[in-house]
C-alpha cells in the first residue's frame, strides 16, 4: 500500500476520539500505513436525538463531512455513526470517494447468519436505520428474516458520563431479554462491541458487531482504491 493512501473517519459525536480509540486500533493494525483522518461533527448526533429524526439541517451536515473529506484527498470515507445511515446514502450520491458505512459487514453477515435477527441499541435513533439496513441486505440476499429491536434506554448516556460498568450492566440486561425472541444478535452501535463476546456467553447466541468488520470493510476498499489508482498512473 502507498504510504499516501488514506481513510477519512466520519464522526458524530467525541466517544470514539475521546473515549472509545476501538476504531483507530482497528485502522491502526489493518491499515499501518494508512494515513487516518478524523472528521468530526460532535453535536449532530445529540441534534438528532433531540429531534427525533434526521432533519434535512443534520443530513446536511453529514453531506459537509463527506465533502470535506473529499477535499482533503480521502481515498475512502468511513462512517462511524450507524444512526446517521440515512444520511451518508445522500452524501454517496454527492461525493465521488466511496463511503463504507461501519455496519455494513456486520448487517451482510448477520442476514447470513440467522432468520430471526435483534436489533439491540442504546440510542433509539439507531434502531430504525440499522433495522432497514439489516432488511436491506437480507433483500439483496434473497433471504426471508424477521427482525426484533430492543433499546437499552439511557445506556448511552451513562456511557458519556463515564460510567462504563452501569452502562455494561444495562446492555446485558437488553441482550438477554432480546436473546429469548431471535436467534443471533446485532449490535446497533460501535459502543457496545466490546461487549459482543460477554453478551455472547451470556445468551449462547451469535452476536454481531460492527468496528472490526467495518474497519475491514474499509481497508478492503481502501486496496481497491489504491489498485486501481496504480493501475491508472502505470
Amino acid at each position: 500500500m502507498s504510504t499516501t493512501a488514506s481513510i477519512a473517519v466520519l464522526h458524530t459525536s467525541l466517544l470514539f476520539v475521546n473515549v472509545e480509540p476501538v476504531i483507530n486500533d482497528c485502522l491502526a493494525e489493518l491499515a499501518p500505513d494508512a494515513k487516518v483522518l478524523h472528521f468530526v461533527d460532535s453535536d449532530v448526533l445529540a441534534t438528532v436525538m433531540r429531534d427525533g429524526e434526521i432533519s434535512p439541517a443534520s443530513t446536511q451536515r453529514m453531506v459537509h463531512l463527506a465533502q470535506a473529506a473529499e477535499s482533503a484527498g480521502a481515498d475512502v470515507i468511513f462512517s462511524a455513526c450507524s444512526s446517521l445511515g440515512p444520511a451518508i446514502d445522500v452524501a454517496r450520491r454527492l461525493v465521488s470517494v466511496p463511503i463504507v458505512k461501519i455496519d455494513d459487514a456486520m448487517t451482510a453477515s448477520a442476514v447470513e447468519t440467522a432468520d430471526a435477527i435483534g436489533v439491540l441499541a442504546t440510542v433509539p435513533t439507531t434502531l430504525p436505520p440499522t433495522r432497514a439496513l439489516v432488511e436491506e441486505k437480507a433483500r439483496a440476499a434473497g433471504r426471508d428474516i424477521t427482525v426484533q429491536e430492543r433499546l437499552c434506554e439511557g445506556a448511552f448516556s451513562v456511557l458519556m458520563s463515564g460510567d462504563r460498568d452501569r452502562h455494561d450492566a444495562m446492555v446485558l440486561d437488553g441482550a438477554r431479554a432480546l436473546a429469548t425472541e431471535v436467534d443471533a444478535i446485532v449490535l446497533a452501535q460501535a459502543s457496545m462491541a466490546r461487549l459482543a463476546p460477554a453478551i455472547a456467553e451470556a445468551v449462547g447466541k451469535p452476536v454481531l458487531s460492527s468496528p472490526r468488520s467495518g474497519a475491514e470493510d474499509a481497508v478492503r476498499v481502501l486496496h481497491e482504491q489504491t489498485a486501481e489508482g496504480l493501475r491508472r498512473t502505470s
